[in-house]
This record gives C-alpha cells, sequence and structure tokens, in this order.
C-alpha cells in the first residue's frame, strides 16, 4: 500500500493515506485481512486500489474515507462482485459528494415513518425546500442545489425519475418553460441500492427504521 501510494499521492497528503490505512485495517476480519493480503498480487485488485488512494487523497471528509474502505473489503468476501466491477462502483463514488450520498439513502425509505432516526440525524440536508415566490434569493437557490443533487444522481443511474402523468389523458406532462418531462420525485434504482450496501450505508438504514 506503501509503494501504491508513493508514485501517485503527492507528500501534502500522505497524512490521508495513513488514515485510511487504519480505518482499512480495523474493518476486516482476519480472514478478510488474510485474502487482502493475497489480493495485492492480483493486478485488477491493485488496480481498484490505485484508484482508492487517489480517491482517499483527494477526500476531506474521514466519512468519506471510511466508505472506501467499506467498498474494498466488501469486495473481498466470497462470490461477491469482482474486482472491475468494484472499481466501477468505486469510480461511480467518486463522481458524487458526500451531500449526494446521504440523499440516496433517503431514498431507501419509501413508506412513511420509516427510517427515522437517518431523517433525523441529517434533517438539515434532507429537509424539504419549497420556496415561494416571494422567498429570498437564498431560499431559491437551496431549492435549485437540492434538484440539482437528485438530478445528477439520476445522471449516474442511481435514482430513477418518477414523472407526473395527466390523469385525464394518461399522458406524462411535459413542464412548458423548459419542454422537460415533470418529474413528481425519485426512485432509488438497484444501481443506487448496490452502491451503498457496498460502502455501508444499508446496514444503517437496517438499523434505523
Amino acid at each position: 500500500m506503501s509503494e501504491i501510494a508513493g508514485s501517485i499521492i503527492p507528500n501534502q497528503r500522505i497524512d490521508r493515506i495513513v488514515g485510511f490505512a487504519k480505518e482499512l485495517e480495523s474493518k476486516p476480519s482476519e480472514v478478510e485481512q488474510r485474502l487482502m493480503r493475497a489480493a495485492l498480487a492480483n493486478e485488477n485488485f491493485t488496480d481498484l486500489m490505485e484508484e482508492a488512494l487517489r480517491q482517499v487523497a483527494r477526500s476531506v471528509s474521514q466519512e468519506r474515507r471510511a466508505r472506501i474502505a467499506a467498498l474494498l473489503v466488501n469486495g473481498l468476501k466470497p462470490d461477491e462482485i469482482s474486482y472491475v466491477e468494484s472499481k466501477h462502483l468505486l469510480r461511480i463514488l467518486g463522481e458524487i459528494n458526500d451531500i449526494e450520498i446521504i440523499r440516496l439513502g433517503s431514498h431507501l425509505y419509501e413508506t412513511f415513518g420509516s427510517g427515522k432516526e437517518y431523517w433525523t440525524k441529517h434533517s438539515e440536508l434532507l429537509k424539504p425546500v419549497a420556496p415561494a415566490i416571494r422567498s429570498s434569493e437564498r431560499e431559491h437557490e437551496r431549492a435549485t442545489l437540492h434538484d440539482s443533487y437528485d438530478e445528477h444522481l439520476a445522471q449516474l443511474g442511481l435514482l430513477q425519475p418518477r414523472h407526473n402523468v395527466d390523469l385525464r389523458t394518461n399522458q406524462l406532462v411535459v413542464d412548458r418553460s423548459t419542454g422537460a418531462l415533470e418529474v413528481r420525485g425519485y426512485g432509488i434504482t438497484s444501481l443506487g441500492r448496490l452502491l451503498l450496501k457496498r460502502v455501508g450505508v444499508e446496514v444503517e438504514a437496517e438499523n434505523a427504521g
């Protein structure tokens, strides 16, 4: 791990790698640690590790580094997805920010009242924003950002938009101002669930309901 980091990571960010190594060491069982040592002989795994270290070096939050560590460890389990598939998920993770991960996690809860602990924990980030015409500019900016997070997650295939339907004609409704189909909400996709499971969010979801 030190050899890989030394060749691709600037010195000023090496402390993040050290913290990540400790996080990684604390997660796997003894069996998984043996599997990881063996996996380092596999070129696909070292390729995955290189991508992980690049993302760790750029990350500013401990939580993000914990997510990356979880993805690596979960990829070691027998009969799980391949290292190449894990790298694909890791690259998707690298395209979304910490707020988007939290918002994606909130879509695990489809029924009223579920995931109360999760919503309470992240209430500031998940609180709906619906500005009126006379609302402050800041409120409109927050609403725009919230919409952009879900739109970005949908572009990556992690969320699926749910479109408005005209009950009289049974046709999809088109937004006259944009020409795009009106979206009334989003649902999480299989890819979204898989990513959350690999980075450890699904475990939290099961405990939070």
